[in-house]
C-alpha cells in the first residue's frame, strides 16, 4: 500500500518517533502550526458531555443543523451558507471540482500542496503567481511569465494569512479580485489566530459575491486535528451542489459536539490571540539572531527560515539528537531545501526550540567545515 509522502503536511509525529525509536510525547512538533497549550476546557468538557450521549451511539445529522446553526450565528450569516467538513481538506476537494470546471487555476507560489492534490482529483493544470513578501498582489505577473488566454475564465486561489509566508493580506486589497475572477478560493484556516485578523475576513463579502468561497478550519485554533473539522463559506446552491457530491456522513458526532461551546468561548480566542501576539515578535527576535538563518516577518503562528544553504542537515540533526520537528519546506512550490517552516510554542517549547537550533547549528556549520578540509 502507498504511504503518504511525510513531506507534504506536517504533524508526522508517529512516523518520526518510530523511526527514532521514542515515545511521541517525547518530541517537541514545531512542524504542525497548532496552539500548543490546547485544546480548550470548553471542548474537554463538550467531549464528555457527547461520550455520555448519543454521539457515539447514533449516526450523526446528515444536514448538520445544529452545527450549522452554530456556525452562521458565529458569523451573522443563513445557515444555507455554511457547511461543515471533515477538515478543511475535504472542502478543498469540492473547491476544486467546481474550480476545474471553471476555467483556468491561479494558485500561490509558494502555496499549500493540497491545493494542487485537490485540482489534481479533477484533473485540473493549475498556472503560478508570486506570493512571496514583496511581490506585486496578486497576480498580475505569473511565475512562470504567462497570462491567461483571452478571454478564459479564471479561479484565483489565495490564503490569509498565507502559507508558508504568514503574510496577511487587508480585505481591501483582495476585494478587487472579486471582480476580476470567475470564481475566488479563500482559505482562512489560520485567519482566527490573527490578532485583529477578522477585520480582513472575506466572510461578510460572501452573501454579495456568489463567486467567493472561503474555507476555515477549527483543527488550528482549537488543537483538535484528531477530530477533523472545517467548514466552507459559500453561496446557498454551491453548498448544495458539494453536499450532493460528498460521502453521507463526513462530519462525525464527536466533532460536531464540539463547535458550537468552541465558538462561543471568547476567553479561549483572546489567549490564542495574545500567545501569537507575544511569541511571535520574541521568537523572531531570537532567531534573528542566529547565524545563517534569516526568519522572514509574519502574522501567524508559524514562520519561515531561510537558509544561505540547505537547511535539511540542519533538520535531520534537530530530529536525530534533539527530537525536535521542523516542517521541511519542499512540498512547497518555488520554495526547496534551503528553506524550514515553524511553528510558535509556548514560551518553554520555544526556549527548548532555540536551545536545539543553537547547539544543531553550530555542529551542522562544524560538519560542513571539516567536509571542505
Amino acid at each position: 500500500m502507498h504511504s503518504p509522502d511525510p513531506l507534504r503536511h506536517g504533524g508526522n509525529r508517529w512516523q518520526v518517533a518510530a523511526a527514532l525509536g521514542c515515545r511521541p510525547e517525547a518530541l517537541l512538533d514545531a512542524s504542525a502550526s497548532l496552539v500548543p497549550f490546547g485544546p480548550p476546557a470548553s471542548v474537554r468538557r463538550a467531549l464528555h458531555r457527547a461520550l455520555r450521549g448519543p454521539a457515539l451511539r447514533a449516526y450523526p445529522d446528515r444536514g448538520h443543523t445544529a452545527l450549522r446553526a452554530a456556525l452562521a450565528a458565529h458569523h451573522g450569516l443563513p445557515p444555507e451558507m455554511l457547511l461543515p467538513g471533515n477538515g478543511a481538506a475535504e472542502l478543498f476537494t469540492w473547491a476544486a471540482r467546481d474550480a476545474a470546471a471553471a476555467g483556468l487555476n491561479l494558485l500561490p507560489q509558494p502555496g499549500f500542496a493540497d491545493y494542487d492534490r485537490a485540482l489534481a482529483c479533477w484533473g485540473a493544470a493549475p498556472c503560478r503567481w508570486n506570493a512571496m513578501p514583496g511581490a506585486a498582489l496578486p497576480p498580475e505577473r505569473l511565475s512562470d511569465g504567462a497570462a491567461p488566454p483571452d478571454g478564459a475564465a479564471t479561479v484565483l486561489w489565495i490564503c490569509n494569512p498565507h502559507n508558508p509566508t504568514g503574510a496577511l493580506w487587508r480585505r481591501e486589497a483582495l476585494l478587487p479580485l472579486l471582480e476580476r475572477h470567475a470564481l475566488v478560493v479563500c482559505d482562512e484556516a489560520f485567519l482566527p489566530l490573527v490578532p485583529g485578523g477578522e477585520a480582513h475576513s472575506l466572510v461578510p463579502l460572501v452573501p454579495g459575491h456568489e463567486n467567493l468561497v472561503v474555507i476555515r478550519s477549527l483543527t488550528k485554533l482549537l488543537a483538535v486535528p484528531g477530530l477533523r473539522l472545517g467548514y466552507a463559506v459559500a453561496s446557498p446552491a454551491r453548498l448544495q451542489r458539494w453536499a450532493g457530491w460528498r460521502d453521507p456522513w463526513p462530519v462525525n458526532g464527536l466533532a460536531a459536539a464540539v463547535a458550537q461551546p468552541a465558538l462561543a468561548d471568547g476567553r479561549w480566542l483572546r489567549r490564542v490571540q495574545a500567545w501569537v501576539a507575544r511569541e511571535g515578535p520574541w521568537l523572531q527576535r531570537q532567531l534573528a539572531a542566529l547565524p545563517d538563518l534569516e526568519p522572514l516577518p509574519t502574522s501567524a503562528n508559524f514562520l519561515l527560515l531561510r537558509g544561505a544553504q540547505s537547511l535539511e542537515p540542519l533538520r535531520g540533526r534537530l530530529e536525530r539528537e534533539h527530537r525536535v520537528l521542523l516542517r521541511s519546506c519542499r512540498s512547497f512550490t518555488g520554495l526547496g531545501p534551503s528553506w524550514l517552516r515553524l511553528s510558535l510554542q509556548d514560551r518553554a517549547g520555544n526556549r527548548r526550540l532555540l536551545r536545539a537550533l543553537r547547539q544543531a547549528t553550530a555542529s551542522t556549520r562544524s560538519a560542513s567545515r571539516s567536509a571542505r578540509r
